[in-house]
């Protein structure tokens, strides 16, 4: 397989791990795979759920850290910042205090998703809370959250990959 042939999505995995994807990509076979791994969606609909989803898991493997102020569905995500989460600290002066709030955003798409992409993508936030970098100390603290990390991310890009095709 040539590196030109690598969706983007995929662009820096293995050749190994990608050109089965592409198989049963091109085979129509590829949805039917991911329902068999992934076959539960997700209750979480509403913003508020959405909010208690994540701070379940912040007071779970997170407890010393700052406290969000917001956690929403955005709708923009995934077409303007080519993003799939975002999480950003706004500062505030307020009288002689600097007041700092902190904000996840979780593209839309992820309503419909299995419940496992939806924890990869809240962890991955939550892990920003930390460590603001992607190094190694925030992939292992991804892990420490959930030890699948690695996988679900992948799995995600390969869930991505086949909607957008089925889409076309």
């Amino acid at each position: 397989m040539n590196r030109c042939d690598i969706p983007a999505i995929l662009a820096g995995y293995p050749a190994g791990l990608v050109e089965p994807v592409l198989h049963l990509l091109a085979e129509g076979r590829l949805g039917d795979a991911l329902q068999r791994r992934y076959p539960l969606r997700h209750a979480v609909r509403s913003d508020r759920a959405l909010y208690d989803y994540v701070h379940a898991i912040k007071n779970e493997c997170l407890r010393n850290t700052p406290p969000l102020s917001k956690v929403v569905y955005d709708n923009s995500l995934q077409l303007i910042r080519q993003a799939l989460g975002t999480h950003t600290r706004v500062s505030r002066v307020q009288g002689g205090r600097l007041k700092a709030k902190n904000e996840i955003r979780i593209a839309t798409v992820f309503r419909e998703a299995p419940e496992a992409f939806l924890r990869m993508i809240v962890v991955h936030e939550l892990a920003h809370l930390r460590e603001r970098e992607h190094d190694k100390e925030f992939y292992q603290l991804c892990r420490y959250m959930e030890p699948a990390y690695h996988q679900l991310e992948f799995d995600l890009r390969v869930w991505l990959l086949w909607r957008d095709a089925a889409a076309m």
